[in-house]
């Protein structure tokens, strides 16, 4: 179904932004081995389990997420992605606008490109993906 882990990117991020849970979940490989970990959330695994909960997330609606400054590591078989979101939560006093690092990854199978693991938790205060790079001095 996608030709490249990039065009499953773009699928992922546009079905939440419209919160399609099918277009989502064709994005998802098939497979119970694949692993979602929300922001501040607990690990989930399997593709029910991932299913249910994107669907209690996007039962209030669309997420606005703006993906940028993707580091991308690709195999033959496999590509990850680290990237910035920038979240943007319209409250009903004030619109907010959060970040996250994100880790997507993606294998190549007989229907194309999945994603088979989404990883994002907030990112420090002081991140804005459009006007500074990352800290590359920091040890891990």
């Amino acid at each position: 179904m996608f030709a490249t882990a990039e065009e499953a990117e773009l699928a992922f991020y546009d079905a939440l932004e419209r919160a399609d849970m099918n277009r989502l979940m064709q994005v998802w490989a098939d497979d119970e081995e694949i692993v979602c970990v929300h922001p501040g959330g607990l690990r989930v695994v399997g593709l029910h389990a991932v299913k249910d909960s994107w669907q209690q997330i996007l039962s209030s609606g669309g997420l606005a997420i703006r993906p940028s400054a993707p580091v991308v590591l690709h195999s033959m078989m496999g590509t990850v992605h680290s990237l910035i979101e920038q979240v943007t939560v319209h409250g009903t006093e004030a619109t907010e606008i959060a970040f996250c690092y994100a880790t997507n990854i993606y294998h190549k199978g007989p229907t194309g490109w999945r994603l088979v693991m989404h990883h994002a938790s907030a990112a420090p205060a002081q991140v804005n993906a459009f006007e500074k790079p990352d800290n590359t001095g920091l040890l891990h």
